[in-house]
């Protein structure tokens, strides 16, 4: 049974089990700088999916000066292909659902088109982030 937990900062708990997640996913694999990894903390809200009680995906939330910036998704390799992203993703969106400004993400380059499918939109042009070429991507929301 999947469960997606909707937490903040001060729940050291799964905010230990998010970070394990992303530990794995982004500075072990992607090789990201680790003091890059932590910043923006405490202000975000944080999701945590799991699996038959296993933590398998994680991401976040934050309110900017430009609306709500999506951040953090990661999926276990392991559990890459079986619909998880989306699930976090669309518990993400739902939660900011009476939201009426700007969604928007700097999204990876290899996972487009998956934020396509979602009905983000790339705007500008290609960049690098923590040594990854990004794209912004906004939400098109009809």
């Amino acid at each position: 049974m999947i469960k997606i937990k909707k937490f903040n900062f001060n729940e050291t708990n799964l905010m230990k089990e998010s970070h394990a997640i992303r530990n794995k996913v982004f500075v072990i694999e992607q090789n990201c700088p680790e003091e890059l990894e932590w910043e923006y903390e405490e202000e975000s809200t944080h999701f945590l999916l799991s699996v038959d009680g296993e933590d398998k995906a994680t991401a976040r939330h934050r309110k900017t000066e430009n609306g709500y910036k999506l951040e953090r998704f990661a999926v276990l390799n392991s559990e890459r292909g079986k619909g998880l992203g989306h699930q976090i993703l669309q518990a993400i969106l739902n939660d900011l659902l009476d939201f009426k400004g700007l969604i928007y993400m700097h999204a990876q380059v290899d996972v487009i088109p998956f934020y396509e499918k979602m009905g983000f939109v790339k705007q500008g042009k290609q960049f690098e982030e923590a040594g990854i070429q990004h794209f912004k991507m906004n939400l098109k929301r009809d």
